[in-house]
């Protein structure tokens, strides 16, 4: 008889993101397609207002660190709202994904890394930001370490800049998460919570037809799919 042994979950991830690497192909996500670029010029805007309200506005002197970086797209983004390049860096699970993102952003540093123990001193970052690196977990254990690591690495002023699924019921490798689960990640931290992206076959359908119509949609916040959040810790 032949014994399988299981899966870990970081073997599962490295697989999900092998598959996805095809995904990334299809013309839905490339900014031609109005419903993706769409989706990212709203985050953005998204974002840089979080960053304003959070007292960030200029990312010059601030040190950023991605957790699950993939092909540095985001990075790219920071890199385009004004921070420096000796300031970024990025970690991620998978090498190949990490010889994209030096194929795109350069000089920006990163390093392969597992996120449960990020290899960057206590007290050493400003900002911490994570994209849809949690909702691909689905231990919970290993959310808790890298939550805790995130913490870690902040300075006693820092703070975390989160956006992930709350819900993705078409992906059985994703699991949202919800604000109670996030809370519990990052206990005795403020939060600043914004319900945001309009949910994406909703926005394909949507978007070529109307953009304001789509932009007033995800304003109710009723129909997205994603949280944006600033976690910082209490003092």
């Amino acid at each position: 008889m032949t014994s399988h042994q299981p899966i870990s979950d970081l073997d599962r991830m490295r697989g999900e993101y092998a598959q996805r690497s095809q995904y990334a192909r299809d013309n839905k996500y490339t900014f031609f397609n109005q419903s993706y670029l769409f989706t990212i010029q709203q985050r953005q805007r998204a974002i840089l207002r979080s960053l304003r309200q959070a007292g960030i506005t200029s990312l010059e002197n601030i040190n950023i660190l991605e957790i699950g970086c993939g092909k540095g797209r985001v990075l790219l983004e920071f890199l385009q709202y004004g921070a420096t390049v000796t300031n970024l860096h990025g970690i991620d699970l998978l090498p190949e994904r990490l010889h994209q993102a030096q194929d795109l952003i350069g000089q920006v540093p990163v390093i392969c890394a597992d996120g449960q123990r990020l290899p960057f001193a206590a007290n050493s970052h400003d900002l911490v930001i994570q994209f849809t690196a949690f909702s691909s977990i689905l231990d919970a254990e290993i959310k808790r370490k890298m939550a805790a690591e995130m913490v870690r690495v902040l300075k006693p002023s820092g703070s975390i800049l989160w956006y992930d699924f709350w819900i993705n019921p078409t992906n059985p490798q994703t699991k949202g998460i919800g604000k109670a689960e996030i809370k519990a990640y990052f206990p005795n931290c403020r939060y600043a919570f914004q319900k945001l992206t309009l949910a994406p076959p909703l926005a394909r359908k949507l978007v070529p037809f109307s953009w304001s119509l789509a932009a007033t949609l995800e304003r109710l916040q009723m129909l997205n799919t994603h949280y944006l959040a600033m976690i910082t810790p209490l003092a």
